[in-house]
C-alpha cells in the first residue's frame, strides 16, 4: 500500500515536485515573461488544486472533471498573478479555482435558470414572508402578484 498516492486524471499526485514558495514566485516571473516550460512546472507541481476539490466531492460529480475545471483557475491564476504584491499565490490562487468549480457546478445544469427568474423568485419569497407576518396566515398566490 502506497500512502499519500492521489491518482487523478490518471496522473499519481505522489510523483509530483512539491514547489517552495521561492521557487513558485521565480517560475511565476518566467511564466507570465512566456517561459512555456516554467508555466507547465507551475501547473503541475502545484497541488492546491486538489485540497479545493475535496471541498466539492460528495457531490455526484467526477472528481475527474472537477479537478480539470481547478487546473482552469489555477492556469488563470497564474496568468494574472501580480508577483509584486507581497502576497502568496495560494491567496490568489485558492479563490480563482474555488470560483470556477463553482460556476461549473452551478452551470453545468441540464435546466439554466436566469439571473432575473431567479431575483423574481427571491422577490415573492420575501413578499410571502411579509404577508404571513402581517397576516397571520399563509397568503395566497394572487395576494402575492398583487403584491409583486
Amino acid at each position: 500500500m502506497q500512502y499519500g498516492k492521489v491518482e487523478i486524471c490518471g496522473i499519481n499526485t505522489s510523483e509530483l515536485k512539491v514547489l517552495g514558495e521561492k521557487e513558485k514566485m521565480d517560475l511565476l516571473r518566467k511564466a507570465q515573461a512566456g517561459d512555456k516550460q516554467a508555466r507547465d512546472a507551475l501547473i503541475c507541481g502545484n497541488l492546491l488544486v486538489l485540497s479545493v476539490i475535496q471541498r466539492f466531492s460528495g457531490r455526484g460529480e467526477s472528481m475527474d472533471d472537477l479537478f480539470q475545471v481547478g487546473v482552469i483557475g489555477l492556469i488563470k491564476a497564474i496568468d494574472h498573478f501580480n508577483t509584486e504584491l507581497n502576497v502568496k499565490f495560494s491567496t490568489y490562487a485558492v479563490p480563482m479555482c474555488v470560483g470556477e468549480v463553482r460556476r461549473f457546478l452551478r452551470d453545468d445544469n441540464p435546466v439554466r435558470v436566469s439571473r432575473s427568474m431567479r431575483d423574481t423568485a427571491y422577490k415573492a419569497m420575501q413578499v410571502k414572508e411579509q404577508l404571513m407576518a402581517a397576516n397571520g396566515r399563509e397568503p395566497m398566490v394572487d395576494e402575492i402578484a398583487a403584491k409583486l
